[in-house]
């Protein structure tokens, strides 16, 4: 039987690659980096998991970076520049440039109604999930969810399996019990690792993405209900 939903945050619960794009430009711009990166270069660096490891890869890619520095100036370097990336993002959130995806709102209000309990598996930073989802959801937005799980609590990216583990180890369930939701291979691999039947909700960043192993391949949540997931579900672990 279903007893939990399990999201993954950014592609998945709202539209959000163009939003931290746009932070990392206003970040490499504010240090005067000189870099910029366009949705082709961004969309390629997507296939790494996390913002930090995101900057790092990027940075060991460059012929001009700086050869001297060692690896506590490195990593205080792409701490600055994350910092001034997440404000950046928490500020874009707050105008409204980042909007839910269809139909995410009212699987929330149906699992809830149903008994199912919800839960969060991201690895994105405890930061950007909060800014986003008090924007949604309001203040008490975490009350929601029975467990959060983000960059903060499972260190390990996606592909990495901890995330997910970590999440239903919380949650006292085993994985035939849970469903995970995605939008990425990597989220994909990390939900089926960890046992998950996993249904991807695709966008503009990971339409390419190779989805084999996905219990369905959806453009979005848009007028899927509770009871299609139940019935979906219902298949893979039967």
């Amino acid at each position: 039987m279903l007893k939990a939903l399990i999201f993954d945050v950014d592609g998945t619960l709202a539209d959000t690659e163009k939003a931290h794009l746009a932070a990392f430009n206003h970040a490499f711009a504010e240090l005067g980096l000189g870099w910029h990166w366009d949705i082709p270069t961004y969309t390629q660096l997507l296939e790494v998991s996390g913002g930090k490891e995101r900057i790092r890869h990027f940075w060991e890619q460059q012929p001009d970076k700086p050869q001297a520095l060692d690896a506590l100036s490195l990593d205080q370097h792409i701490a600055r520049i994350h910092e001034l990336k997440t404000a950046a993002y928490e500020e874009a959130v707050r105008e409204g440039q980042v909007s839910m995806r269809p139909g995410v709102l009212h699987l929330f209000e149906q699992a809830q109604a149903a008994g199912l309990r919800l839960a969060i598996a991201t690895t994105t930073s405890a930061v950007n999930v909060t800014a986003l989802l008090r924007k949604a959801l309001g203040p008490d937005w975490a009350l929601n969810f029975q467990v959060i799980e983000d960059a903060s609590t499972a260190p390990r990216k996606k592909p990495d399996p901890m995330v997910y583990t970590q999440t239903l180890a919380r949650m006292g369930l085993n994985a035939r019990e849970g469903l995970a939701l995605e939008d990425s291979a990597n989220g994909l691999k990390a939900a089926r690792a960890a046992g998950l039947p996993t249904v991807i909700t695709l966008n503009d960043f990971t339409a390419h993405h190779d989805f084999t192993g996905a219990l369905r391949v959806l453009p979005s949540l848009a007028g899927v209900s509770l009871t299609d997931l139940q019935q979906w579900h219902q298949q893979a672990t039967a």
